[in-house]
């Protein structure tokens, strides 16, 4: 099954996204929902309304949707879940910096980004082993 890769990046005023791996496929919108929606709205014009020659391939049969964020967006996207308290408890980053993050005042290098991502990945595997009684 084909992966279509969307970007979502924030900008001043609002979130794009758009298809890193497939030409003609923009969206965007005032929140990561409606930037998503966007996407969805604008696949579903491009499947229903273009001629066959003109879908981008990766549009033909089945495919897999996966949102890529920049730091930026997804520590504002995800900010009434996590707070930067929580986040530096999982990433070991200190609160400061994640804030200098998440409002754009400056950008993680590749080791921070790392640190996020694998502190995210372990907290998803161990509630991925919860279970309730």
């Amino acid at each position: 099954m084909k992966t279509l890769k969307i970007v979502i990046e924030r900008s001043a005023d609002m979130f794009s996204a758009y298809a890193e791996n497939a030409e003609g496929i923009y969206g965007g919108g005032d929140t990561v929902e409606e930037a998503k929606q966007s996407i969805l709205d604008a696949i579903k014009i491009i499947t229903e309304e273009f001629t066959s020659e003109n879908i981008p391939s990766i549009l033909k049969g089945k495919y897999n949707i996966v949102y890529h964020f920049d730091a930026e967006s997804f520590l504002t996207y995800y900010k009434g879940i996590f707070t930067n308290s929580a986040l530096e408890k999982i990433t070991g980053i200190n609160q400061r910096q994640l804030q200098h993050y998440s409002s754009g005042l400056k950008k993680p290098r590749q080791p921070q980004l790392k640190k996020i991502e694998d502190g995210l990945h372990r907290l998803a595997a161990e509630l991925q082993a919860v279970e309730l009684v």
